[in-house]
């Protein structure tokens, strides 16, 4: 009986027939789109799809790239545990939303630039660019093996399917139509798993709704399990998840996100025109409402299903993050082929995810650390290399998947990761963008000591996880299960040091603001004592603009932006020196 606990069904044939053509789908897009494009083998038509795509398709890949097979799996999970607090994230969203278009996008449209770590070395210095872009890369491989694994293991361990044989065949799909379609495939792609993602939701929805008597039932079960009271307005910083946190801490993560991440920007910067951009990114906000709020019902309606009967404390699942799966095993199991869409549904946001972070990661690659050293090349060896590069980073983050196993919760630690490394690098560019007076010294100091910070919190946080009294999971109870076995909580015995209940308990979403202001603070102060003061005049391109703020021709491109994407994409082939920020200043002059 559903809800009661005990072992659930196994795949059928149906599934794996489902399951399976959905990755033949993604692949055969990616072949299309080779086909197609085979005359168009440029290095800006792979890395970004000719700066040719529209705002809609460009939107549904900027929500499916990050709403990963991570959050198919761990946002439910979050809202079954600790309630509808998740949902608040939406004023994250729009907070995002806003200051991304509005500052960011015309400042990388307007310098027409492929890797967003050009952008530091135009405002301070190539050394600086390199460690810039050496962070991006330690940190999207890390999470996406994080990607790869998390969904990958408790689909595994709920459907007996292979781990490491999906595993491999996942990263395989990404890589080939990585490697033969570029952004467009990638972008395409997004959009078909996109839809597969939310009807995974919306199929566990209405089951639940079925078995559980309406719509209606489900939410007064969560409202009587205290999984409504979403506004905690309690300052305390090292509380998990309250109004503070997610609003103030989570906007300013998923800025770090957006607005810097190569991953995102390359896609917005694809867009044929500015307005087309900007609009790109807040039809991608309205995504992530839908998303998040399909997300955060499932949990509530596993809630509704197992409110006297959890699976974890009854043993039946050993971790939290195989909520989800179990779920679906449970409840539409007698529906052939309905797993299988759940988990062409988790597998859809992993896909997505690791195909945006391998082209990603190409594209800084060839830009901050090829092209400048190897100026001769070729259209088409940069092509070929361009391939190349994607298998390789298809292989590292396949074998990254490992080391994600030492993670903890799978929506947390991914989180974590971006706060731990974006924080510092979205205070640099707030330096670079919004005070004249910042220079390469104290850019390079403030991020160094806000890095060195919130890697000490973030990494004492995940070795001395903070205790229940700070993250308050939500009650739940086992009286209603068929063969009720109550699992004894694991105690490791492990000597917490002082630091862990205090600096250590602060919530994870609060590392990104904590390296972003701590950046900010000391690069300014540097820069002061270091002559930042006496620069000699800097090109206006480089700083956010008032002007930038209102879009007026939304889908006229300029005739500025036309001979600034074209300078700009001379930077490096004329360079007879690194120094990029003189070249800049040529350009404008001409």
């Amino acid at each position: 009986m559903v809800g009661t606990g005990g072992p659930v069904d196994t795949f059928s044939v149906w599934d794996y027939v489902v399951f399976a053509g959905t990755i033949l789908a993604a692949a055969g897009i990616g072949l299309f789109q080779a086909i197609r494009g085979r005359k168009e083998t440029s290095s800006e038509e792979f890395l970004l799809g000719g700066r040719q795509m529209t705002a809609v398709p460009v939107a549904m890949s900027l929500t499916a790239s990050f709403m990963s097979g991570i959050t198919v799996i761990g946002t439910p999970t979050e809202a079954y545990r600790f309630g509808s607090a998740f949902w608040l994230f939406g004023f994250s969203y729009a907070i995002m939303s806003v200051v991304t278009a509005e500052l960011f996008v015309p400042l990388f449209y307007r310098l027409g630039i492929t890797s967003t770590y050009e952008y530091l070395g135009l405002r301070f210095s190539r050394p600086i660019r390199i460690i810039g872009t050496s962070m991006y890369i330690s940190q999207t491989v890390l999470y996406t093996g994080l990607v790869i694994y998390a969904p990958a293991l408790a689909l595994n361990q709920i459907t007996g399917l292979n781990l490491w044989g999906v595993l491999v065949a996942t990263g395989a799909v990404c890589i080939l139509y990585c490697t033969l379609g570029g952004l467009k495939a990638v972008i395409w792609t997004d959009v078909v798993q996109m839809v597969i993602m939310l009807s995974g939701f919306v199929a566990v929805i209405a089951r639940g709704a079925v078995l559980q008597g309406g719509l209606t039932k489900i939410w007064e079960d969560a409202g009587e399990g205290g999984r409504l009271e979403a506004f905690d307005f309690d300052p305390d910083p090292l509380k998990r998840h309250t109004f503070w946190t997610i609003v103030v801490g989570g906007s300013i993560m998923w800025v770090s996100i957006y607005a810097i991440n190569q991953s995102q920007v390359q896609r917005y910067i694809s867009c044929k025109t500015l307005g087309h951009a900007k609009t790109s990114l807040y039809l991608n906000m309205i995504g992530l409402w839908l998303t998040v709020s399909l997300a955060v019902f499932s949990g509530l309606t596993m809630y509704s299903i197992y409110k006297k009967c959890d699976p974890l404390l009854n043993g039946d699942i050993s971790t939290p993050d195989q909520l989800l799966p179990y779920l679906v095993m449970d409840i539409l199991a007698i529906y052939p082929g309905i797993p299988g869409l759940f988990v062409a549904a988790a597998y859809s946001g992993t896909l997505s995810t690791v195909s945006s972070s391998i082209n990603a990661l190409v594209a800084v690659t060839v830009e901050d650390f090829i092209l400048p050293v190897c100026k001769n090349l070729t259209e088409k060896q940069v092509t070929w290399m361009n391939m190349g590069l994607s298998v390789f980073f298809g292989v590292v983050c396949i074998g990254m998947a490992g080391v994600a196993s030492l993670m903890g919760s799978v929506l947390q630690a991914a989180l974590s990761i971006f706060g731990m490394i974006s924080g510092p690098l979205l205070g640099l560019y707030l330096l670079g963008m919004l005070f004249r007076t910042t220079n390469s010294v104290g850019g390079l100091l403030g991020m160094i000591i806000g890095l060195v910070l919130t890697l000490w919190v973030g990494i004492g946080g995940q070795v001395y996880p903070p205790s229940e009294e700070k993250t308050i999971p939500l009650p739940v109870t086992t009286v209603g299960c068929f063969n009720a076995s109550t699992m004894a909580p694991l105690t490791t015995g492990q000597p917490e040091p002082a630091l862990a209940d205090s600096w250590y308990s602060l919530s994870y979403l609060y590392l990104c603001p904590l390296g972003t202001l701590t950046t900010m603070v000391f690069g300014l102060l540097v820069s002061m004592a270091t002559g930042g003061c006496k620069q000699e005049k800097l090109n206006s391109d480089l700083f956010v603009r008032s002007k930038d703020l209102i879009c007026f021709s939304f889908f006229n491109k300029s005739k500025v932006s036309d001979v600034t994407e074209k300078d700009s994409t001379e930077f490096h082939i004329s360079a007879d020196d690194f120094d990029l920020k003189r070249q800049v200043e040529k350009s404008t002059k001409l």
